[in-house]
């Protein structure tokens, strides 16, 4: 798809196990940023993360089944996404993330607590597994840090290194990808604090810092990102709720504006989107308030290419909300919605 006709797309993944339909393809309106369904797919089940090829022809997205895989669809018409080929094992359980990086597809296995490289062939499909890299250790949730939970996977900003966020283990492990064979080493691993449950982080436009969201407890871990040495160091931690706020809150992505001016932050439980303010180096950040999600238990939050609205999947309110962004003070207003059952994430072309 060329970049002219790849804009004014949306596709939403969706739990098929929860009665999502699978991937829909949804136009937006360039003036109001408004969803229109065109079509779905339920080719493969739980589809719960997507992400587009450059160019934004073809379409990636995981499996999260207890027999992992990944799935690619041709999105150039106007309809339903087409499947590329069959879908592909990762060797895993339970893959809630995926990137692509230098030719490959790289896969987070919830599950599993590893990380799966697959190649990606000329027809923009995804070839057979060429590494998985298993995480080892713990940490003292008993009931959700038994063992390794690598819940996203992504690379820096220069390509150079590849991030994997463990839950389970309380830590981020830096990779190197090695070209053509296409497996992961283990460069360096940053501990974060214990309990915390590290789910999601997000760079500033400066390559410079990282924004770690804890799933177990709902703070963000500022760090410093050195992509010279490949080294991630924790420098604070910010809440993420008011003080004094009832009830469990368990935060699932986060989003940095593209000014690199505020960072939001999607809170299911308590069902609100948080509006941090960055400092102008991207070193502190500070929670200015929450604004309400526009349904319930939101899995997912993604900004739009101009910045300028953020998309939320409301998983179990079944729906997908936008929000205008106050440009001066980064805090969203509510714009309008669009059914879409089990909605699991949001990619806007």
């Amino acid at each position: 798809m060329s970049s002219s006709n790849a804009a004014g797309r949306a596709f939403i993944g969706s739990f098929t196990s929860a009665g999502g339909r699978g991937i829909i393809a949804a136009a937006v309106d360039p003036e109001t940023g408004g969803l229109t369904v065109l079509g779905a797919t339920g080719a493969v089940a739980d589809p719960s993360y997507l992400a587009l090829a450059p160019g934004g022809s073809v379409l990636y997205a995981v499996s999260e089944t207890e027999d992992g895989a990944v799935a690619a669809f041709d999105v150039t018409g106007d309809g339903a996404p087409q499947p590329v080929g069959k879908p592909v094992p990762v060797g895993a359980a339970a893959p809630t993330h995926l990137a692509l990086t230098a030719g490959h597809l790289v896969t987070a296995n919830y599950g599993s607590g590893s990380v799966t490289v697959l190649p990606v062939g000329a027809d923009g499909a995804p070839e057979a597994a060429t590494g998985v890299l298993h995480h080892r250790g713990n940490g003292p949730d008993e009931d959700r840090q038994a063992g390794p939970h690598a819940h996203q996977v992504l690379p820096d900003p220069t390509g150079r290194w590849v991030l994997s966020v463990d839950l389970g283990t309380d830590s981020v492990r830096v990779c190197q990808l090695t070209t053509p064979i296409g497996t992961l080493r283990v460069h360096t691993e940053t501990a974060l604090r214990p309990g915390s449950g590290p789910r999601h982080l997000a760079f500033h436009p400066d390559g410079g810092h990282a924004y770690v969201l804890n799933e177990l407890e709902p703070t963000v871990t500022v760090c410093r990102w050195d992509a010279e040495s490949g080294v991630l160091v924790p420098l604070a931690e910010a809440p993420l709720v008011p003080p004094g706020t009832e009830g469990a809150t368990y935060p699932s992505e986060a989003v940095v504006a593209h000014d690199g001016r505020f960072l939001w932050v999607a809170n299911r439980g308590h069902d609100s989107i948080a509006v941090l303010a960055l400092d102008a180096a991207g070193a502190r950040a500070e929670l200015v308030t929450t604004v309400e999600c526009g349904g319930h238990w939101p899995r997912d939050l993604t900004a739009d290419p101009s910045g300028r609205r953020l998309y939320v999947s409301n998983e179990r309110s079944g729906d997908v909300t936008w929000f205008d962004i106050d440009q001066e003070t980064g805090i969203p207003r509510r714009a309008g919605s669009v059914e879409a059952p089990a909605a699991s994430c949001v990619v806007i072309a």
